[in-house]
């Protein structure tokens, strides 16, 4: 339910660029200038890709995670090969001119209950079964965790995020002693009271509670 619910929230110009500004310390202030490009009918090992967006040559990978996962370097790899194909049609890879590609960047946004520090940095090469010093192939993915109490000045910078935050932190309460949809229930109404996701809550509840 968490991680559907992120994606709906950042499935807008105007929240995403609020992101990308947070993340990047940017300040983007034209919504249009960025261009939603998450792969919504690729699947990989089960999974979609979350959000992706691109901005002024920049491709950015953002992943919704409420548990550890150390494969989320191979994801991407896989995601970020899907993006850069959709961006080469109609390129010529074979010509003797370098095609410039968008800079990419992979973040994990975590907040689930294990243990995690405020931020981490995980690398494809930590799974290669003969290590080298310097691979051939390398990709890292910034690993941030947005549990309450972690990345506050992040949240700080993108409100979205942090009533996101508030949001989960309500069903938790509420699970403590309701079962998951009664909770999720109760946790809405809460956040819609306290003008906490209202807009997009009011516009989605239905959905929300039926994940």
């Amino acid at each position: 339910y968490r991680d559907t619910v992120f994606r709906m929230i950042f499935n807008s110009n105007r929240q995403l660029l609020e992101l990308y500004n947070a993340v990047n310390h940017t300040d983007y202030n034209d919504p249009d200038a960025l261009e939603i490009v998450t792969l919504e009918n690729a699947i990989y090992l089960g999974m979609k890709n979350d959000v992706s967006c691109l901005i002024d040559m920049r491709l950015q990978l953002y992943e919704h995670q409420s548990t550890v996962n150390p494969n989320m370097p191979l994801r991407d790899l896989m995601y970020v090969c899907e993006q850069y194909e959709k961006y080469m049609v109609k390129k010529d890879i074979y010509s003797s001119r370098l095609i410039k590609l968008p800079t990419p960047r992979f973040v994990v946004f975590y907040n689930g209950i294990r243990e995690q520090p405020e931020r981490r940095d995980l690398y494809l090469s930590d799974a290669f079964e003969i290590p080298e010093e310097c691979p051939s192939l390398e990709l890292r993915v910034t690993q941030l965790n947005i549990n309450k109490g972690y990345n506050e000045d992040l949240l700080n910078r993108c409100p979205a995020l942090f009533e996101y935050v508030e949001y989960v932190s309500a069903v938790r309460k509420y699970q403590e002693t309701q079962p998951l949809e009664e909770a999720v229930r109760h946790a809405v109404d809460h956040c819609i009271k306290h003008n906490i996701l209202k807009d997009f809550l009011l516009g989605n509840k239905a959905e929300v509670v039926r994940m």
